[in-house]
């Protein structure tokens, strides 16, 4: 997950204009929201596609013949083909037009979620899954970019909460839908649906989004002179601690809703933290300008409120409902969060900063999969909670003192 904006072009030409004949200069100009929604709808399902078969587990395990914490491993090799594949592909695919790139992406999505459907075969469907992460890998490198070249320079921020609104969406609506109708036509269903979307989303993207230059050859950000830059090494590290205490109970949420006796409800827990997200995202696309060291500060804690409910009550349902809207309401504005940190902490370097914030992100998730079936082998899901309060003590506590630099008081661009 998470996105490395892809603002360079040619020489001569403005990175942050809207495409020709929309006036990118004037900063009355409304949002190209057709087109923003087409990339909205490529964020939704690259983020559908890596976090489904969370709510699946249990029956995917069965058909696959495989325990469910291998099972989890289709979330773990999705995240390590996104992690290995992020950096290295966006440069070699730097000079490439951008929406014969997008679609490329979008493409292949289509074809792992075919393979995954169709497979009965535990290798195969890890192929697919690594296939669709390298997919990813491509597309998250140039959404939220994509997005910015839509928008004159007062609405870029907007432009891209608009197309991140995809995550949310995924979370809200996708993630217990797609559980729902795998409990009643089969998980199978699901990631065939998934591909009969993305066909509707390419002849989309073909219609009405714009198209751009890649860049040109000595353009390509240099990695390690921005972890130089002051901030960006405690907002990568927040980024890599967060999403792992995240993922680690999320990548196996059906499996511990179940051992709780609650596997009946995981659709309907999931709703809930999928419309807290819908809101959280609201209040920090609001909010964010001014306030963005409180509201991470505030979603680190939200998500730690969660996780010690769950540790501690889970055995009451109604508690459980409450954690889960606490889980929403503290990760639905994360990605958007650390994006906008790493942007800010990176200056001239932000490109280079938020490249490695999509390889660390999906490393953290790759190492939340291992992780989460290590401790379900070794201990039981009941561990799950306690993990994800253990790690985001360093989170809380990098957040808060790095006022100066990655998350200070006032934003740069404030």
């Amino acid at each position: 997950m998470s996105t490395s904006p892809d603002t360079t072009t040619a020489p001569g030409k403005d990175t942050r204009a809207a495409p020709d004949g929309q006036g990118g200069s004037d900063e009355r100009q409304k949002l190209p929201l057709l087109a923003l929604l087409a990339l909205a709808t490529a964020v939704f399902i690259t983020s559908l596609t890596e976090t489904l078969p969370a709510g699946l587990l249990p029956a995917m395990s069965n058909d696959l013949h495989v325990s469910e914490s291998a099972t989890g491993q289709t979330v773990t090799i999705y995240a390590i083909g996104t992690a290995l594949t992020a950096i290295p592909l966006t440069a070699a695919t730097s000079a490439w037009r951008r929406k014969v790139l997008l679609l490329t992406a979008m493409a292949g999505f289509a074809v792992a979620n075919t393979v995954t459907a169709v497979s009965s075969v535990y290798g195969l469907t890890m192929v697919a899954r690594s296939v669709a992460g390298v997919a990813a890998g491509l597309a998250w490198a140039l959404l939220a970019g994509y997005a910015r070249r839509m928008a004159p320079v007062p609405l870029q921020g907007k432009a891209i909460a608009v197309a991140m609104a995809g995550i949310p969406v995924a979370l809200s609506l996708g993630v217990p839908a797609g559980t729902f109708l795998g409990e009643t036509l089969g998980w199978r269903t699901v990631f065939l649906a998934m591909t009969g979307l993305t066909v509707v989303l390419l002849l989309w993207i073909f219609a009405a989004v714009p198209d751009y230059p890649g860049q040109e050859r000595g353009e390509r950000p240099k990695m390690l002179s921005a972890l130089r830059v002051p901030g960006v090494a405690p907002v990568l590290f927040v980024t890599l601690v967060f999403v792992l205490a995240h993922t680690i109970l999320y990548a196996y949420v059906a499996t511990f809703l179940e051992d709780l006796g609650m596997g009946g409800d995981t659709d309907l827990v999931l709703l809930v933290f999928g419309a807290a997200s819908l809101v959280s995202i609201w209040i920090v696309g609001a909010r964010i300008h001014r306030r963005l060291r409180a509201l991470t500060i505030a979603g680190a804690l939200l998500v730690a409120a969660s996780a010690a409910l769950l540790a501690v009550l889970a055995d009451n349902t109604a508690l459980v409902y409450v954690a889960a809207l606490l889980w929403g309401l503290g990760w639905g504005g994360v990605p958007t969060l650390l994006q906008t940190a790493a942007g800010d902490a990176g200056g001239e370097s932000a490109d280079a900063a938020q490249a490695m914030l999509v390889t660390l992100w999906n490393v953290a998730m790759a190492a939340g999969g291992v992780i989460g079936g290590i401790l379900l082998d070794a201990i039981g899901s009941d561990s799950f909670p306690w993990t994800t309060l253990l790690l985001l003590l360093p989170v809380l506590a990098v957040v808060v003192l790095a006022r100066s630099h990655g998350f200070p008081a006032k934003r740069p661009a404030a």
